[in-house]
């Protein structure tokens, strides 16, 4: 969503260089703004550029394709600066010209007129095939929408999805916007809040929390409890990257189970117990890369010591 987000705030960014000889009243207003919209772009492209190049990245060659990558963004720029002032030249000369015959400013509007037409038409067909070209990414990375789609997929059918079949139901729009074309944006949408720090929790679910460690997650570095609607994950300080994979999708596991009015951890630990190895057996027949969950970095983590009947957190 954010590279597609990046792409867009930097085609803005164009248009406004663009028009801004056509508004010379406010013309540093308009240059202020594309500045700010390329300032937005290049937070948003640098936290997704480095997934992506490691997506394309098929020979080790991240390096390289890096280097394409910014060599292409270069020309880009420069072709509409290119373009930019060819527009100020001639927008200067219609004038020139208007003032001189019996025209008056006539041909001096009428250039404004049609400069402005000519740079949303540039915007519209820079802009949408960057949306397709974003929409035909096949990523093979996990994400939470990636994880979220395919286990609910699994659960319904028993089979996995591909890649391709995935990069067609994720959003690539934020879910308000993109919702009303997408049927499936609802049931999509998983409530899971991963990391969570266990003093946030009161009494009942701290309670709840101790009897799950000491009876459904033995074994587990991790531990949920359901908190209004939301499944919480609380990692331990041991966990590795496979355990917060498999906690994501127990969590989801949890979430499709809760409006079926059942014991949420004895079904969702039994679903995990009979289907999990399988599952990501056909991640992996699948093409999917099962090694990682792609998250934000998880700060807040608990210890916790299971004897035989009770569990210690600390």
């Amino acid at each position: 969503m954010w590279r597609l987000v990046a792409d867009l705030m930097n085609d803005l960014a164009m248009l406004m260089d663009l028009v801004s000889p056509l508004f010379p009243s406010a013309f540093v207003f308009v240059v202020c703004l594309g500045s700010l919209s390329r300032s937005f772009t290049g937070v948003a492209s640098g936290a997704t550029r480095a997934a992506l190049t490691q997506h394309f990245a098929l020979q080790n060659n991240a390096a390289d394709i890096s280097a394409k990558v910014q060599h292409s963004v270069s020309i880009h720029y420069y072709l509409v600066s290119s373009i930019n002032h060819c527009c100020t030249l001639i927008g200067r000369k219609s004038r020139n010209n208007g003032n001189n015959d019996w025209y008056g400013t006539g041909h001096a509007s009428c250039s404004c007129n049609y400069g402005a037409p000519t740079s949303y038409l540039v915007f519209f067909f820079v802009s949408h095939p960057n949306y397709k070209a974003v929409r035909c990414l096949a990523l093979n990375s996990l994400n939470p929408q990636r994880c979220s789609i395919l286990l609910q997929h699994f659960m319904k059918t028993g089979k996995v999805l591909s890649p391709e079949q995935v990069s067609k139901m994720e959003h690539v729009l934020p879910i308000w916007a993109s919702s009303w074309s997408s049927k499936n944006s609802e049931s999509m949408n998983v409530d899971i809040s991963l990391g969570v720090r266990v003093s946030s929790l009161n009494h009942l679910e701290l309670r709840e929390l101790l009897h799950s460690a000491g009876f459904h997650y033995k074994k587990a570095k991790y531990l949920l409890v359901e908190r209004k609607g939301i499944v919480c994950i609380v990692m331990h300080k041991d966990s590795a990257a496979t355990d917060v994979l498999q906690s994501f999708f127990h969590a989801n596991a949890m979430a499709n189970l809760m409006d079926k009015h059942r014991s949420l951890h004895s079904e969702s630990q039994s679903w995990m117990d009979k289907h999990y190895e399988a599952f990501i057996q056909k991640l992996k027949v699948s093409g999917w890369k099962t090694e990682r969950l792609l998250s934000p970095t998880i700060i807040w983590k608990a210890n916790w010591i299971c004897g035989s009947s009770d569990g210690k957190i600390d």
